[in-house]
């Protein structure tokens, strides 16, 4: 029985709902559902918060990691939708919202659990929903009530802490006075002057679970050694599964590399992770590679890797198939990966602005995965010296065996640290042993937003918005100085608001200051892709008719965006290097270069255009001043150059970033399909749409299967229904949810982009080129190799000056395909790619065909070239 079916059974009955009528009712119904259910007994810090939460406390559980705080998050919710009310559950990413909406489907039933997350709304209503602290923050702001919550569950609260986001934590404890609060992390600090004011706030006591003895203790060594030594160490006393942490994807990938010398599972463990794994899908680039290490037993886990990597790895790992994962910190962060053993590779780490010594809470949230419970007696973590500390005391051992007899050895010439090194030593591990998590820091931001949505709560009195305000600023954690900062940017704001003619002040029959918002606010403006409506607009300036008007509006939608830090640093990186090439070649001296380069960076597509309807939309909409626009070409780029997912991430060396390349496209199929309106999309723009939904569904699907699951009437059943069920002992993960021949009109664009890196390659007489792209699927001798292409188009070149690649050389008249009965029939489609030539002869082209089974199983057109030359009809 789940907990739904529980309080069906309870709230079905006519008379007095008995046991679940009281605190200690309550408690124990959930407490025997725990052991039935779940087999598991509360420890007794969970009875002390389960208990806690049923006599109405707010209650901070500061316990370490492994001690069982999903279990009280669920007690919590339990706890309110038995007395009828309301509760919310917070967590800091979408993914872990989602994951948590469906855990609590499946215990309490879909009718009792919503989500939403700004991406999508499900079930807005439900007693039980989940959503990102932003989410909350806004409602809270917006709504007086609060959309009626009377309970609130923030888990991972330490995030009240960070710099960008914490405002959003610390916003729903100044104004949702009249809620219970269940804030949970494992490493909080010291939170007694939070606590009393969270009791003064609510009126409600607050009890403080803290000092908590993990139930799998850890213990912590220093070693001076390299970290495949430490590795062989751990396989030989059976101390794994083992966590390598690194602060650096590239260190991470390296290391893994570096240990696939060492045997770390035997022949029969390779077999078991080679059943596990079965037909995964394993793509070329880092995906060879990946392939290679979990084949061998080590993991690979950062946030650059593609989404099924990672999940393929955190299965394996879950299983203990994995004997060792090399990644950086980002593995544990809302999934259950049974660590023996954290080895940090570091006690340092680059914070985006400079090198650091690790804070104590960072150190304690990465020490505490360390220890599997149920597995494990005790967990390790160890920390390495620096290397060039390892190399200088294996240098001096060495010396001095050398010298043996007790004689004195020959001085050795150590190493020094490298330039700018931030160094850490045995005593950086104790104190950091020692400490406890840093005091929580307040982050608060007064926004555009927040003064709108404190006004817009509905027309009412000027001195009821100041009165919110003055909580939103002056009742918050932070030094005077800081609340009267905010103060003036609160009121600067509020100016710009009236003078902008967005906020009125009248005054009514009697002569109370009312204030009003002359405009309706958009849902959820404050979040993601704030800037959509701008998008709208800046999309009516366009001309429908225009060559242009597809990629105009994707540059619109891309430039609302956030930006996609790795790939714009390499296209950069790219226009410099030809930039520079260009200019030797014209004899610009090394100073002016130098003074020219600082000009260059990414492309920005329309940015003169953007940037002054930007400046006009800020006068009518003011509040998007907390925003910036990015204008680049991540998607229009690759249209442009006819590139797929493979060709961007080979073009702009970005295999370690890949994972990153994908959510980028994923989030601009997902605004672009969302924002642009039905009325707006041209039959070429919705060709597009089509091609980057089926590009990414390709490359790892799920990343839009989420999304439409979660946007699905029925998630439940959406999510059930799309496959990736291996059955037997096989690792569930997904491959591509469909064909890539499910959509004919995707493909074909596919295609077009496929034959025109051809023709592109061949106007630039790019041999070498043509060669790869054929050799890329070739399963035989007879194909076109960089010979075949120079002797074919030769005749081309005598013939005429150039191949034109305009945008009249993409167009579809150019392109026939045979899509007939026979050709099917043979498992192929027949094409001819015209060649577009100065005369406009169109007497040269590309014939072949595309292999049907083996684009359905590359997930991308598969072309064969037979001929290039004249056309013989």
């Amino acid at each position: 029985m789940n907990l739904g079916q529980l309080l069906d059974d309870y709230q079905g009955r006519d008379q007095d709902p008995g046991e679940l009528g009281t605190p200690d009712g309550v408690f124990a119904a959930f407490e025997e559902w725990a052991w039935e259910a779940k087999a598991l007994r509360l420890y007794p810090a969970q009875e002390e918060a389960v208990l806690g939460i049923a006599l109405g406390s707010n209650v901070i559980l500061a316990t370490p990691t492994g001690t069982g705080k999903s279990l009280v998050a669920l007690g919590a919710h339990f706890t309110a939708v038995a007395a009828g009310q309301r509760t919310v559950y917070t967590a800091p990413i979408k993914a872990l919202v989602s994951e948590k909406f469906f855990d609590l489907v499946d215990v309490f039933g879909a009718e009792r659990v919503g989500m939403v997350t700004g991406d999508t709304s499900i079930n807005p209503e439900a007693p039980i929903l989940c959503c990102t602290a932003e989410i909350l923050a806004n409602l809270a702001i917006r709504d007086p009530e609060a959309g009626g919550i009377t309970q609130v569950v923030m888990d991972e609260f330490h995030f009240y802490a960070e710099p960008e986001r914490g405002w959003a934590w610390q916003v729903p404890l100044l104004l949702m006075r009249n809620a219970q609060f269940l804030l949970m992390s494992a490493t909080l600090g010291d939170v007694t002057d939070l606590a009393a004011d969270l009791s003064r706030r609510t009126g409600r006591d607050t009890a403080l679970v803290t000092g908590v003895e993990r139930p799998v203790p850890l213990h912590f060594e220093y070693r001076t050694a390299h970290a495949h030594e430490v590795v062989e160490a751990l396989l030989e006393d059976r101390q794994v599964p083992a966590y390598l942490v690194h602060f650096n994807q590239s260190h991470a990938i390296e290391q893994a590399q570096a240990l696939a010398s060492i045997r770390i599972v035997d022949r029969a463990g390779r077999d078991e992770i080679a059943e596990a794994i079965g037909e995964f899908k394993f793509s070329t680039g880092f995906g060879n590679t990946l392939s290679r290490l979990v084949r061998s037993g080590i993991g690979v886990h950062h946030a650059g890797m593609l989404p099924r990597y990672r999940r393929l790895v955190e299965q394996l790992a879950q299983r203990g198939l994995l004997r060792v994962i090399c990644g950086t910190d980002t593995l544990g962060v809302g999934i259950n990966v049974p660590i023996r053993t954290v080895v940090l590779t570091a006690l340092t780490k680059f914070d985006g602005e400079k090198m650091r010594r690790l804070s104590a809470r960072e150190f304690h949230q990465i020490a505490g995965r360390a220890g599997r419970a149920g597995f494990d007696t005790e967990g390790d973590v160890i920390a390495l010296a620096p290397e060039h500390e390892i190399e200088n005391a294996k240098a001096t051992a060495k010396a001095e065996a050398k010298a043996g007899g007790g004689k004195k050895a020959k001085p050795v010439k150590k190493k020094s640290a490298p330039q700018g090194f931030v160094a850490w030593s045995e005593a950086t591990l104790d104190k950091l042993v020692a400490s406890q998590p840093e005091a929580l820091v307040s982050r608060m931001r007064v926004t555009h937003a927040m003064v709108l949505g404190v006004i817009g709560r509905g027309e009412h009195r000027e001195g009821e918005a100041l009165d919110t305000m003055r909580t939103l600023v002056f009742d918050t954690h932070e030094p005077r100085a800081t609340q009267f900062a905010h103060a003036r940017k609160a009121i600067e704001i509020f100016r710009t608001l009236r003078n902008g003619g967005i906020v009125e002040v009248h005054e009514d029959a009697r002569g109370h200051r009312l204030l009003r918002l002359t405009v309706e606010l958009q849902a959820n403006f404050a979040l993601n892709q704030p800037l959509s409506p701008f998008a709208l607009a800046a999309i009516e300036l366009l001309d429908p008719e225009s060559e242009s008007y597809p990629l105009d509006v994707i540059s619109i939608i891309e430039a609302t965006l956030e930006d996609p830090r790795a790939i714009l640093r390499a296209q950069e990186h790219k226009a410099r290097g030809e930039a520079v090439a260009a200019m030797k070649a014209d004899g610009v001296e090394y100073e002016e270069r130098m003074e020219l380069l600082e000009a260059v960076t990414h492309p920005m597509p329309l940015k003169e255009l953007l940037d002054e309807a930007f400046h006009e939309y800020l006068k009518e909409v003011p509040w998007a001043r907390d925003y910036e626009l990015r204008p680049k070409s991540v998607v229009r780029d690759m249209i442009e150059r006819a590139f797929g997912f493979r060709d961007v991430v080979s073009f702009y060396q970005l295999s370690r970033a890949e994972g990153g390349v994908l959510r980028y496209l994923s989030d601009a199929y997902r605004a672009i399909e969302r924002t642009v309106p039905e009325q707006a999309k041209t039959p070429e723009l919705e060709e597009l749409i089509d091609w980057l939904g089926e590009l990414v569904r390709q490359v790892d699907s799920s990343l839009i299967d989420e999304w439409e699951e979660l946007a699905s009437p029925d998630p439940e059943a959406h999510r059930a229904a799309r496959g990736g069920e291996h059955g037997g002992d096989r690792i569930d993960v997904p491959s591509p949810a469909r064909s890539v021949l499910a959509n004919q009109r995707a493909f074909t664009v596919m295609l077009r982009n496929s034959l025109f890196r051809r023709v592109q390659a061949a106007a630039f007489e790019r041999y070498d080129v043509l060669a790869e792209l054929e050799s890329a699927h070739a399963t035989g001798p007879g194909g076109f190799n960089e010979q075949r292409w120079r002797d074919a188009l030769a005749g081309y070149f005598t013939e005429y000056d150039e191949i034109l690649v305009t945008a009249d050389a993409r167009a579809e008249r150019l392109l026939d395909i045979d899509r007939g009965a026979e050709a099917v029939a043979a498992g192929v489609w027949r094409f001819r790619q015209v060649l577009l030539d100065p005369a406009g002869d169109h007497d040269w082209g590309i014939e072949g065909t595309v292999d049907l089974a083996a684009s359905e199983a590359e997930g991308e057109p598969v072309v064969r070239v037979e001929r290039v030359g004249p056309f013989r009809d």
